[in-house]
């Protein structure tokens, strides 16, 4: 059979590891030209797909490519930009097809989280429908760490590792200070849906941290929340907030939700650390300081977890050699075998039953008070952030790639999206 072309492109929120995919599926395809002539990027994910603006990553040498597996965001550019149904969007997916016809492409491999699995699977789906089978793999990628069946999503390590060490060591500043000053601090951390980042937060307790968590999946009590702040400042002096920005009312409404919404229709939020630090002033009258990490968490490669790089990488790989041997509409996984020593290897999962579902922290994972994390919740988050892959440093600062993202010359006319 004749090699065929193939696709892969960056969706949704970057990561400080999603480029080490990247590198895992191009260097994979490259060690086999006889099934993967060439890797075509889109540049800005979907987007560069319908608009036929393509990068060849061909044309970019093998020290570059091996450089992603330490560069963060998004090496091709990423969007927020979701495929509507066939019903509601045929031109698009007619587009699709249009393109990858017209540059022999075989193989779709899209990077991303919840919503990128639903376009690979429409994809997948109707390729085949259109006239033009295409094998379409999903890698994994969310910080979120929401994606169901693998037991973690690259990215959340090492969001995990940076939030837990800035919380702790911010930690020590209040500490230092709280006698005369601040008493309150709150770290407010990515999470829409999905507490598992903050839970990250909660390791610091392990090291006599006074922590109060704030999961989106508990319901946000003000007067339950103030007498527990009440309580950890009259025994330690201080009180650390690490907030979901996903927290909400029992009505829904998020603590930091702007009236805004994104490209995938989701509520834009921001702001959940202002609110409860002022929150805390307004009622027990604390001095506060607050953060909110946003794309610093995600975009800490110089913090990275070595198992979330190791996993970002194979699990990209393993996608080119699935598609290779011939499955499509399926996302490889990470297996958890122990935690203790920790030992994983990569399954997979049909994308039916992966596309439009969420996985949220287990009531189990969160301590009876909901403020905190149980042992449970603890033997699962130490593994994803131990090990550290540092990336070189040039003159005090890390080194990373900057490709050239040459454009593949245009066969098709423009497409209005």
């Amino acid at each position: 059979m004749t090699a065929k072309n193939a696709f892969y492109a960056q969706s949704g929120g970057v990561t400080s590891v999603i480029n080490a995919s990247a590198c895992g599926v191009i260097e994979t395809a490259r060690a086999h030209p006889d099934k993967i002539a060439n890797v075509y990027a889109g540049r800005n994910g979907i987007i560069g797909a319908l608009t036929e603006d393509l990068i060849d990553t061909n044309l970019e040498s093998a020290e570059n490519i091996a450089a992603l597996r330490y560069t963060p965001s998004g090496a091709f550019g990423s969007c927020r930009y979701k495929l509507k149904s066939l019903e509601a969007n045929k031109r698009e997916y007619d587009r699709l097809i249009e393109v990858f016809k017209a540059h022999d492409i075989g193989y779709f491999f899209y990077n991303g989280g919840g919503d990128s699995a639903d376009t690979c699977y429409k994809v997948s789906q109707l390729s085949e429908a259109l006239g033009f089978p295409v094998q379409a793999i999903h890698v994994p990628k969310t910080v979120d760490n929401d994606l169901p069946i693998t037991d973690n999503c690259p990215g959340f390590g090492s969001v995990a590792k940076y939030i837990a060490t800035s919380t702790l060591e911010a930690s020590f500043d209040v500490r230092s200070m709280c006698a005369t000053s601040t008493k309150i601090f709150v770290i407010e951390v990515m999470g829409r849906h999905a507490g598992w980042i903050a839970a990250a937060g909660a390791l610091v307790a392990d090291q006599g941290i006074p922590v109060l968590t704030l999961f989106p999946e508990v319901e946000f009590d003000q007067d339950k929340f103030l007498a527990a702040v009440k309580v950890k400042v009259a025994d330690h002096g201080y009180c650390i907030i690490c907030v979901s920005e996903g927290c909400h009312y029992p009505d829904g409404r998020f603590l930091a939700e702007q009236g805004t919404r994104d490209a995938f229709g989701h509520a834009q939020l921001g702001g959940a650390a202002p609110v409860v630090a002022n929150m805390v002033k307004d009622a027990l009258g604390h001095k506060f300081h607050w953060a909110v990490a946003d794309y610093l968490q995600r975009a800490a490669r110089h913090l990275a977890s070595k198992s979330d790089v190791e996993q970002a990488y194979a699990l990209g790989k393993t996608g080119v050699e699935l598609a290779i041997a011939g499955h499509n509409a399926i996302m490889p996984t990470v297996v958890r075998k122990s935690s203790s020593p920790y030992v994983w290897e990569i399954g997979h999962a049909p994308l039916s039953e992966v596309a439009n579902v969420e996985k949220f922290m287990p009531a189990d994972f969160i301590s009876a008070d909901g403020f905190g994390i149980t042992d449970k919740c603890r033997e699962y988050l130490y593994p994803l952030i131990q090990g550290e892959d540092y990336p070189p440093y040039e003159n005090g600062l890390p080194r990373y790639v900057t490709l050239k993202n040459a454009p593949v010359p245009r066969k098709l006319g423009a497409f209005a999206l």
